[in-house]
């Protein structure tokens, strides 16, 4: 057989299995989460159709978790049907070695590790939408009345009420100190709007610049805008939204805030280091994965499926107790996330270089 012949009969093995399970896998989280939420949902008197609805936009959340299963299941099903076919035997008598022979599948993993990474851009959105569908947002994430904040360049904010679904405050005192030769700036507002273009806009306030030489400037204004007021609305709310609820960029900010007010993040840097970390899962379990299906011995689909369960089930204790001591703060947010990753990458090399070619 013709190499390149080959090459399309091993990817399109491997690509038809992953999408067979790909397809199947989120159902099963749709059943576990639907089974563990069944009855915050009768209490919240969700009919049917809000329930669907939501879980359709849970959907890229679930097929995103699903891609390293599904891999794994692939390559291991492919590489073991194979060999036990002796299409494995053939290749090399055609003078082929076996890590030529699955590069083609491992060149589709890495594909897939792409679309993975890519869905981690519109995630965050789908899951909000459902959290909203589900009414399972706490009102306290949305308001807040009476708080301080203080931003990451030393702004202070006092501010009576905030409503961060409509990007509105009231009450505002806001003071951002001066620094080389620029004035210390004090702002009283009766109220703010949030403009993802044009920031923060004040309305029917006072303002005030101290120079350093204790030069005073006053002025009333009807509209005003800062440049430099960076926080959206949700940052400053009491409560975070949730991880998955949250981009990479966006983790990243809502923890300096946990930060700068005394409060841990590590969790919260966990969980963004894992956003990375689970997409390039896919081709790391399929490394670790595809010499251990290279044994003759009999099984057929139910060696396949051990090898898979047993793979997944070592992967994700290694996950929890990673991000466990991550969020103890007993190691950095970085190595919780990828450990495990590092340590199924560095066993398939070695695995990888012990099968005969």
């Amino acid at each position: 057989m013709r190499p390149h012949i080959l090459d399309r009969l091993v990817a399109w093995t491997f690509l038809r299995l992953f999408a067979l399970f790909l397809i199947a896998a989120p159902l099963l989280f749709v059943v576990g989460d639907w089974t563990e939420h069944l009855d915050n949902y009768i209490d919240r008197g969700l009919t049917g159709g809000e329930i669907v609805k939501a879980y359709l936009y849970e959907l890229p959340l679930f097929i995103q978790w699903s891609f390293p299963i599904a891999g794994l299941v692939a390559i291991v099903f492919t590489v073991h049907n194979m060999t036990n076919h002796r299409e494995v035997v053939a290749a090399k008598a055609g003078g082929i070695s076996f890590h030529r022979l699955i590069w083609p599948a491992f060149f589709t993993g890495i594909v897939l590790t792409g679309v993975a990474l890519a869905l981690g851009d519109w995630v965050p959105k789908a899951y909000h939408r459902a959290g909203q569908i589900l009414r399972a947002e706490d009102l306290g994430r949305t308001w807040r009345n009476n708080f301080v904040y203080v931003s990451e360049d030393g702004v202070t904010w006092q501010v009576t009420r905030l409503t961060a679904e409509t990007g509105k405050m009231s009450g505002i005192v806001l003071e951002r100190p001066g620094t080389d030769g620029e004035p210390t700036l004090n702002v009283m507002a009766r109220t703010a709007t949030w403009d993802s273009i044009d920031g923060w806009t004040f309305a029917n306030g006072y303002a005030r610049e101290i120079f350093p030489d204790s030069v005073l400037h006053e002025y009333t204004f009807g509209k005003m805008r800062m440049a430099g007021l960076t926080e959206r609305p949700e940052e400053l709310l009491e409560k975070p939204r949730k991880p998955e609820e949250m981009t990479y960029e966006e983790i990243d900010r809502q923890a300096k805030v946990l930060e700068r007010t005394g409060g841990n993040a590590k969790q919260l840097l966990v969980k963004q280091k894992q956003k990375l970390a689970i997409p390039v899962a896919t081709l790391v379990v399929m490394l670790f994965g595809a010499p251990l299906a290279t044994t003759t011995r009999r099984g057929g689909t139910a060696y396949g499926i051990g090898i898979s369960l047993g793979t997944t089930m070592l992967y994700m204790l290694l996950f929890k107790i990673a991000g466990a001591l991550g969020q103890a703060g007993a190691m950095s947010p970085w190595a919780a996330a990828w450990v495990p990753n590092i340590l199924f990458f560095t066993c398939g090399v070695v695995l990888m270089q012990r099968v005969r070619t």
